[in-house]
Formats: structure tokens, sequence, C-alpha cells
């Protein structure tokens, strides 16, 4: 896969985090959504969702785009919080392993996908 080809699922990555961060945010009204139960039960899914979507869309590195998306939520964190705070070595763990999950998502839905491209053809 060309560099070209792999930007476009790291930016949509990148986009997507952030922006499911500051929507987490304005639905919990809370600075920090994940101490509200809504982020857990309506944004996370969400989030391992589009890791899905991306992986089946875009196979080559697949968990990349995964983890790209969680480190892109640390980096809305931070541009809402308006600072990088005191314990951003805990919050950016915090979201290293919340990537776990998607990141199998995103590669379990790249297998299919090039399963699929193989069968097809």
């Amino acid at each position: 896969m060309t560099a070209s080809k792999q930007t476009t699922p790291l930016t949509i990555a990148l986009v997507a985090g952030i922006v499911l961060w500051f929507m987490a945010s304005f639905i919990t009204g809370q600075r920090e959504p994940w101490d509200s139960s809504t982020y857990w039960w309506l944004i996370y899914p969400v989030a391992v969702a589009v890791c899905g979507y991306l992986g089946y869309r875009y196979p080559a590195r697949a968990w990349l785009s995964a983890f790209i998306l969680f480190m892109a939520q640390f980096v809305g964190m931070v541009i809402r919080n308006g600072e990088l705070g005191n314990l951003w070595p805990l919050g950016l763990a915090l979201f290293a392993i919340m990537a776990i999950p998607g990141m199998v998502v995103a590669a379990l839905a790249a297998r299919v996908a090039r399963k699929a491209a193989q069968e097809a053809g």
C-alpha cells in the first residue's frame, strides 16, 4: 500500500477520535467523559465499531488505524481541557489499553475483507 493510501484511514481515525471525544464531552457534560457511564455504553462501542469499519475498508495495517483513533481521543482530551495535566502518562496508558479491543476488531475485519477479496477474484 502506498503512503497516500495509508494516509486516508489514519486521517479518518485521527478526526474520528477527536470528534468522538468532543461529542462525548458534549453529551455527558463532563470535562472527561470517560467518567460517565454514557461514554462506556455509547461512545466506546461506537469507537470500536469505527475501528471495525476502518479495518474492513482499509485492511492494510488495520490495527494502526484503531490505535490512532484512541490516541486521537487523548489529543481531543488535551485540546478540550486546554492543558496536558499532570496525570497525562496515566491517561495515555489508559487510552492505549482501551485501544486493544478496537485493534482486535480492526484486525478481524481486515481478515474478513481480505478473504472476501480473495473469493471475489
